[in-house]
């Protein structure tokens, strides 16, 4: 089968389409045949070694759907010819609350979904929504769980509630957008973009700043009031202003840190609000299954940016990479 390959570290430019063999299910697993994958940023991360538990050569991607072409000996509850999409965390554990010491993602360590088949454990298979394409499917996991979970799991949204998403445009602030509007929250968004910021509010979101601003902080707060729940997945220094941002006893979900760590927390500003912050990764089984049926519920198609063939990987790697794109990046297997 073709596949993307990761044997050296230097970024996309390293990554290689290749021919390597086909994978065979064990007794509990299930072998998909890929229709489409997507990026997440974690691959991009990945090529550079900066991700934890670094294993090559590998074959990269998290998202993926497709149909089943095999399956173990002791599977008993797929059919071969079922249409699925993958959920790409292993081993989460017993308790929801947390993942335990074994989870990881298939994508490295574990070979991913940047190929024409991939083999995973016959519990990380659900059923596609049939309203969703293949492309549509693939876009979904990695995004549509982080998304859901810190919203409703850890975030425990509420219909009316004040929602803010700061960098709307990446894979998991949009989908957390789709999922908040559909839920009844009132949402608002930053973006250094205008153009961002406009395909934002034709999405359902109610208004939005750039952060580019010298004012931005005061403009938001002039337009939203304040947020009862941020959903923030940049930290950095603007993490202070999230803290000021949001409205007394709210709460900051944080998933993610691409602008680096926090420097300069001033703790009363924490306190004195009776705010809680929280941190979250992605989902359970359980916050994947009730995902996929609050996108089924409501009819959500994820927002697709750009496709690539597979074998393009590394222009597609390196588009994700300049921060241009709004909503996810997906690869067609042929």
């Amino acid at each position: 089968m073709k596949a993307i390959v990761l044997r050296e570290l230097g970024g996309p430019n390293q990554l290689r389409y290749e021919d390597v063999e086909v994978p065979t299910p064990k007794a509990n697993e299930v072998l998909v045949r890929l229709k489409y994958a997507a990026l997440n940023r974690r691959d991009m991360f990945i090529t550079y070694g900066m991700y934890p538990g670094m294993k090559l050569p590998s074959i990269l991607g998290t998202d993926g759907s497709g149909e089943v072409a095999a399956v173990g000996g002791q599977v008993s509850d797929i059919r071969v010819g079922s249409a699925v999409v993958i959920n790409p965390a292993l081993n989460w554990g017993d308790n929801r609350a947390y993942h335990g010491p074994d989870q990881r993602l298939v994508g490295m360590p574990t070979d991913g979904t940047y190929a024409e088949y991939i083999v995973v454990p016959a519990e990380n298979v659900f059923t596609k929504p049939d309203y969703l394409s293949w492309e549509e499917a693939a876009a979904l996991p990695v995004a549509g769980v982080t998304a859901f979970r810190a919203l409703m799991y850890r975030g425990n949204l509420k219909k009316g509630e004040n929602v803010l998403i700061p960098g709307i445009g990446s894979g998991v602030a949009l989908v957390a957008l789709q999922i908040a509007v559909a839920h009844g929250a009132n949402v608002f968004v930053t973006s250094s973009s205008d153009e961002k910021l406009e395909k934002a509010k034709q999405l359902g979101a109610k208004g939005g700043v750039n952060y580019r601003s010298d004012q931005w902080v005061k403009e938001l707060k002039k337009l939203m009031g304040g947020a009862d729940l941020i959903i923030d997945g940049v930290g950095g220094e603007n993490f202070n202003h999230m803290i000021s941002i949001a409205n007394p006893a709210g709460r900051i979900v944080n998933f993610g840190a691409t602008s680096g760590p926090i420097k300069d927390l001033i703790l009363p500003r924490v306190f004195f609000k009776h705010l809680d912050i929280k941190g979250s990764t992605m989902g359970s089984p359980e916050d994947f299954r009730e995902m996929l049926q609050f996108f089924e519920e409501h009819q959500i198609p994820p927002y697709i940016d750009k496709c690539y063939p597979l074998e393009a990987a590394t222009e597609a790697q390196i588009y994700m990479e300049k921060g241009e794109n709004f909503g996810k990046i997906t690869l067609e297997i042929e």
